[in-house]
């Protein structure tokens, strides 16, 4: 039976590829800089790296602290796939859908065009879903309180960089943005 630890590395090499490949793309086709450098989205990304780094360290570790067994070792495994299938299914539809618009947080010297049609048209915020199903389905696969509260942290520092966007795209889209936020929900829940 394929091992935890490697479920989560050929997770974060597909995940991260499209991430990079997206980013190298769309940075020869516009030649611009397409990563902001602010507050929430550093924060974001180095949390998202604590995140990864303690599932993987977690997932070699024989008897890890926080380990919890609420199911079946082949429940667990089998769940935590599904949601990061899920993920990557998510992940990609929004990269695609997102087009030359793909900024890694907010560039406020750019506009772009606000997209809201394929997946964008179910969910404002598809690529920061996948990063919810992430979360949830590593802490599936580990069955870990460690990463469960991670997660709940992950949340937050996601919710957040997402209201700065909201910020940002309002000011750029105006009433474009409103009808937008009035027909598709931020996630897909609320």
């Amino acid at each position: 039976m394929i091992e935890t630890w490697q479920v989560i590395i050929i997770h974060q090499v597909i995940f991260q590829g499209m991430f990079m490949a997206k980013n190298t793309i769309l940075r020869k086709k516009i030649d611009k800089q397409i990563r902001g450098y602010n507050i929430e989205a550093n924060i974001s990304i180095a949390f998202f790296i604590l995140f990864i780094g303690t599932a993987i360290w977690i997932s070699f570790l024989d008897r890890p602290f926080g380990e919890v067994h609420l199911l079946s070792r082949f429940l667990a495994m089998a769940l935590g796939v599904i949601f990061l299938f899920l993920n990557l299914v998510i992940s990609a539809a929004s990269l695609i859908s997102l087009k030359d618009s793909w900024r890694v947080g907010v560039l406020e010297n750019q506009k772009t065009v606000l997209i809201t049609s394929g997946i964008y048209s179910f969910t404002r915020n598809p690529y920061f879903v996948s990063y919810f199903l992430t979360f949830i389905g590593y802490t599936i696969l580990l069955q870990n309180l460690i990463l469960l509260g991670l997660s709940f942290i992950g949340f937050a520092s996601v919710h957040w960089m997402i209201k700065k966007e909201e910020k940002y795209l309002y000011s750029v889209h105006g009433d474009a943005y409103r009808q937008y936020i009035n027909k598709v929900p931020r996630y897909w829940w609320i």
